[in-house]
């Protein structure tokens, strides 16, 4: 970098970080865009991988691929410690990295309301290790249940639990079906596939709160079609290696329970000191500055905002709508001009898929469900996923399964190293 040009450095490269690095990479700034991990994730298919239809591959693009034709882009593998505010100072354990404009697009992690014990003994889906995790550990129980022995434990091993009834939850209860039902059928010959049970548990009256109730309604119905038991008004107040109790006292033999209630933002974020809400989210104004902060914004997942008297949802929309302002904010302030964008997000809709040719989405007042809606919603993530390269494999899997429900991506990787063992 000269060391001449407005230095800016991104914190974060999600699709709202990586969404502000390429709209800067255009401009006379040097940019530093700094992440934990060398890839962006397209978390809305991490259920996915999961549940063997994708691999990892296929849902991650290196980060410094796309910025190979900008020398203005610098990457920094690292994870970021805190923040000298009044320096203007990035901490991470390789030294600090000043800045004349901080982008804050961090992202989220999954939020466990205060039951931190939880973070332990359930499976999130944020990550691509935790959505690898979840793949190896329903396969073992598959591979542990054939040769067990004893009818409860095998029936413990048999049981998936989902908590939260939001699309990730939704969408991985159907996927998980589809693959014990479908893809693993006839693969078990010493398993009676009637002793699995699939649970998703949603602590409100309803499911996928966006829709209209009559989504939800056939949200609902295809999913016991796909014998899934969607328990309402149910809420979970502990988890342990034997099983998940409920509010009621209930308590449920399980050996996976897969978290998906919820989210806030990364613990780092707090770490600047400004002003967050419940969720660690910093409040933000519509211009996306850190109050006090004029050269600091915060996007995305990491941002508090209200629009309509509620928070923005943390969704891809809004970061990468977010972004596109945000930048024109920081291009606005390098030229001295005072009068900035607010930020207003222009709602895209909601979907989600149930399954294999199922899915519902709706914007405003239009709706739709059923294949066509399910085909939307393959287009739509085709079109968001990095590389072409991906798009056609992607597409390729997809159409593949569609027409023989086959799932080859049921490979164990956790698997012991018996190098020193004598046997």
């Amino acid at each position: 970098m000269s060391g001449k040009r407005p230095h800016v450095v991104i914190v974060g490269a999600g699709f709202g970080g990586i969404k502000a690095a390429k709209l800067l990479a255009r401009e006379d700034v040097d940019v530093t865009l700094i992440d934990r991990n060398n890839f962006q994730l397209f978390q809305p298919l991490l259920y996915q991988v999961s549940t063997s239809m994708l691999s990892i591959d296929e849902i991650a693009y290196p980060i410094r691929t796309f910025f190979r034709k900008n020398k203005n882009v610098r990457f920094m593998l690292a994870h970021v410690q805190g923040f000298d505010a009044k320096n203007k100072e990035v901490i991470t354990p390789y030294g600090h990295v000043k800045y004349d404009y901080l982008i804050l697009a961090a992202g989220s992690t999954t939020n466990y309301f205060g039951m931190n014990k939880l973070a332990y003994s359930t499976y999130g889906m944020k990550t691509l290790r935790e959505a690898i995790h979840i793949r190896n550990h329903v396969l073992h129980m598959f591979e542990r249940a054939e040769r067990e022995k004893d009818p409860d434990v095998r029936k413990k091993m048999l049981t998936f639990v989902c908590v939260g009834g939001g699309p990730t939850g939704i969408e991985e209860v159907g996927s998980l079906s589809e693959l014990v039902y479908m893809a693993m059928k006839d693969e078990y010959h010493g398993l009676d596939l009637n002793e699995v049970s699939i649970i998703l548990i949603e602590a409100t009256d309803k499911v996928l709160p966006m829709m209209p109730p009559d989504l939800r309604d056939e949200t609902v119905r295809i999913l016991k079609k796909k014998k899934v038991d969607v328990r309402l008004n149910t809420q979970v107040v502990d988890c342990d290696e034997d099983g998940l109790t409920l509010k009621d006292g209930t308590k449920i033999a399980t050996r996976t329970v897969i978290w998906a209630a919820g989210v806030k933002a990364v613990p780092m974020i707090a770490k600047f000191g400004a002003e967050v809400d419940r969720a660690g989210r910093i409040i933000v104004g519509k211009t996306l500055q850190v109050p006090g902060h004029p050269e600091v914004f915060a996007i995305g997942d990491c941002a508090h905002l209200e629009q309509d008297g509620h928070p923005l949802a943390t969704i891809a929309p809004v970061a990468t709508q977010g972004a596109v302002v945000c930048v024109a904010n920081v291009k606005s302030l390098i030229k001295g001009q005072n009068k900035l964008q607010e930020f207003t997000y222009h709602d895209v809709g909601s979907m989600a898929t149930i399954g294999r040719g199922q899915a519902v989405m709706c914007k405003g007042s239009w709706k739709m469900k059923g294949f066509f809606a399910w085909s939307a919603w393959l287009t739509v993530h085709l079109i968001r996923l990095a590389g072409a390269h991906t798009n056609i494999t992607v597409a390729l899997k997809w159409a593949w399964n569609w027409l023989s429900g086959i799932r080859l991506g049921r490979i164990i990787t956790n698997i012991p190293d018996n190098r020193d063992s004598n046997t």
